[in-house]
């Protein structure tokens, strides 16, 4: 199975990621996803589109209990009270009994950390979430979130590209048991046209873009890439029918700069990012 576990989570490795993705293109695409193999779906409250999720979800006539459906919540709601509310809005716009995982989308330094996780717990054992993790968090707050949860973080949702040396976040993730999770995984495009990538992709009959995901999924990192095209739909899925040597590994993974990073917001201040 093209899965990574984390604490009990199965979480397929290969995503759709829905930012930017709206109405009845955004249920038409993520229909079509599912119907394509896909058994992964992300959203989250900031894109507004959870409801054409749902909707996908319901037409593409895949059972439920068969699609991973994530979704985040924002910072704005991270005290205590807001976290519950938020979470519930998320099923009611999802028109879902519970998701499979609710994640914290940005840190928000203007709520203690120990409410948040502790409301967020508190969703999860009432039945609102199968598993729960966060996004977007550092070296330092994993540890800060690991050492005050009383339920398994089980993953840390983070942009990951071939451009980006994100090591230190990943081994921080693995020491406590969670999975890595990519958003923006081919770089928003840049993989397409990266020469190593492309020389790469030749000889395995491969684009640029399969070679970029192939290169995380094999490190058992998940993938959520965002498109609005078939056509990509379909590429994005072909990936599980070829393994990168260790020495395209290798030469992959000297793309990645300190300073490759695409996604640079914070609800507060971007963080000191490792």
């Amino acid at each position: 199975m093209n899965v990574v576990e984390a604490k009990g989570a199965r979480i397929p490795l290969l995503g759709l990621g829905t930012w930017e993705l709206r109405g009845r293109a955004c249920s038409r695409l993520v229909e079509q996803a599912l119907r394509l193999g896909y058994r992964h779906i992300d959203t989250a409250q900031l894109y507004e589109n959870e409801r054409e999720v749902g909707d996908g979800l319901r037409a593409s006539g895949i059972a439920r209990a068969d699609v991973f459906i994530t979704t985040k919540i924002w910072p704005s709601h991270f005290a205590a009270p807001a976290l519950a509310r938020a979470a519930k809005e998320r099923l009611a716009e999802l028109r879902l009994t519970e998701v499979d995982l609710l994640l914290l989308h940005w840190p928000n330094p203007k709520v203690p950390l120990s409410e948040t996780i502790g409301a967020l717990c508190k969703v999860k054992r009432d039945g609102l979430a199968r598993h729960i993790g966060v996004s977007n968090f550092t070296v330092a707050m994993i540890e800060e979130a690991n050492a005050l949860t009383t339920e398994p973080l089980v993953c840390n949702q983070i942009e990951v590209h071939a451009f980006l040396d994100q090591s230190k976040v990943v081994a921080a993730c693995r020491k406590h048991g969670m999975a890595v999770v990519a958003y923006s995984p081919i770089a928003r495009g840049n993989a397409k046209d990266d020469a190593v990538l492309t020389r790469i992709g030749r000889a395995h009959g491969k684009s640029s873009v399969q070679v970029a995901l192939r290169f995380l999924v094999q490190q058992q990192i998940a993938v959520i890439p965002r498109t609005s095209k078939l056509d990509r739909l379909e590429e994005n899925a072909a990936i599980f029918d070829f393994e990168l040597s260790r020495d395209e590994i290798a030469e992959i993974g000297k793309l990645a700069t300190r300073d490759g990073r695409i996604v640079n917001y914070s609800y507060s201040g971007s963080p000191s990012w490792d």
